[in-house]
């Protein structure tokens, strides 16, 4: 209702809409997204430390296979049960090392006096080779490794040296038997299982007198 004293100014939204300013509308608050945190770099897995190689030994091993056959080329019964521990014996870890890892095998060739060198030459790589060919075939040694030769009469053992060229055929012979043999040698590696020494702990000095001010 308007009275003779209404103006304009006195206008109420309510009665004269047209009349007053629509108030501005609040204007919303701005926010300012918060800014992510970095995600942190995932960590290194630490790498782990690599295995200690553990000591290793070097082992030579030597056997004669002593009284082969007089003239021929060819392993006793008791030479190849010899040579079987042998090989057997390297193979078997011990409370002091592993098994041994075969690096090379030297088979060598050997006769007795009877007969011409030549001859004697030609025997005992006869010898050798029929030794090497049974590491082979019944021991599974690798034959890349193994290396033959022979000597022929030239390593006689010391004590065929009391064998008389005037004995018997037949006795002369059996006296140098244990020439008639094929040496086999093994070079190889193997784990030292022997337990470090412990240190031992470093003496103390005994302590020194004072010595009196003067």
């Amino acid at each position: 209702m308007r009275t003779s004293q209404w103006t304009p100014a006195l206008a109420v939204a309510e009665c004269d809409p047209d009349l007053v300013k629509k108030p501005a509308p609040k204007r919303k608050p701005v926010v300012t997204p918060k800014k992510a945190k970095p995600k942190p770099k995932p960590m290194k897995p630490k790498a782990k430390p690599k295995p200690k190689k553990p000591p290793m030994l070097n082992i030579t091993q030597k056997i004669e296979l002593q009284g082969m056959p007089f003239g021929k080329a060819e392993m006793t019964a008791d030479n190849k049960k010899s040579l079987d521990k042998f090989v057997a014996a390297l193979r078997k870890a011990t409370k002091a090392r592993g098994p041994v890892q075969m690096g090379a095998v030297v088979v060598t060739g050997h006769t007795d006096r009877i007969g011409s060198l030549k001859y004697n030459m030609r025997l005992s790589e006869r010898r050798a080779v029929v030794v090497k060919d049974y590491l082979v075939k019944n021991a599974n040694v690798d034959q890349k490794i193994i290396f033959w030769e022979g000597k022929g009469p030239k390593e006689a053992i010391p004590v065929t040296k009391f064998c008389d060229k005037r004995m018997k055929r037949k006795q002369l012979i059996e006296c140098l038997s244990p020439n008639r043999r094929v040496t086999v040698e093994v070079v190889g590696r193997a784990v030292n299982l022997k337990p470090k020494p412990k240190a031992k702990p470093k003496a103390k000095k005994p302590a020194g007198k004072a010595k009196p001010k003067r």
